[in-house]
């Protein structure tokens, strides 16, 4: 009999352990489960997902799907893929400002719906945009404190584009193409 009650008592030991195990496990995923530095948040019922200042250099991938307001600002993000922000049918406010973004896709906007009232794109490194990024967003857009290149693409853009309040004046010119006379 020694050796069943030794048995018995490793058994129970080692089902303990185990599912202590296991519940380490799941608590320490929940806490992984967003990329390092950031974190989400509620306020009055609105659900916010912020990433300001994590040294990001892509959009993640792991956003809660229930977002009301995204920060994604102050980050090293240079460029937007199609799709990039597709699962996020709440989305009420994007903020993509002070990045160092230079291209957009056509598609990266794709998915985000109807009640997205503000987006953020001031103070990145955007020289042109098509103008198909936006469809069929009806937000405002700040595209304040970037390099554009003053071409018919910008001005189609802006005619495009519903602008932030008081953010048109920072749409400024760092080069222009000049079209010469034949």
């Amino acid at each position: 009999m020694p050796v069943v009650d030794w048995f018995l008592y490793h058994s129970v030991a080692m089902w303990l352990l185990l599912q202590s195990f296991v519940l380490i496990a799941f608590c320490f995923h929940s806490a992984t489960t967003f990329p390092k530095g950031c974190y989400p948040s509620s306020e009055d019922g609105v659900k916010t997902f912020r990433c300001s200042k994590a040294q990001l250099t892509v959009i993640p991938k792991d956003i809660p799907n229930d977002t009301n307001k995204l920060f994604l600002d102050y980050n090293h993000i240079s460029f937007l893929p199609n799709d990039a922000f597709q699962n996020l049918p709440l989305l009420m406010e994007l903020d993509l400002s002070h990045n160092v973004i230079s291209r957009v896709e056509v598609g990266a906007f794709r998915g985000l719906p109807e009640n997205l009232h503000s987006l953020d794109l001031s103070s990145n490194k955007l020289v042109s945009v098509n103008k198909d990024v936006f469809n069929p967003l009806k937000a405002k857009a700040n595209l304040s404190s970037n390099p554009w290149l003053c071409d018919c693409t910008l001005q189609q853009l802006i005619e495009r584009v519903e602008l932030i309040a008081g953010t048109s004046d920072g749409i400024v010119c760092d080069a222009s193409v000049r079209k010469e006379q034949i």
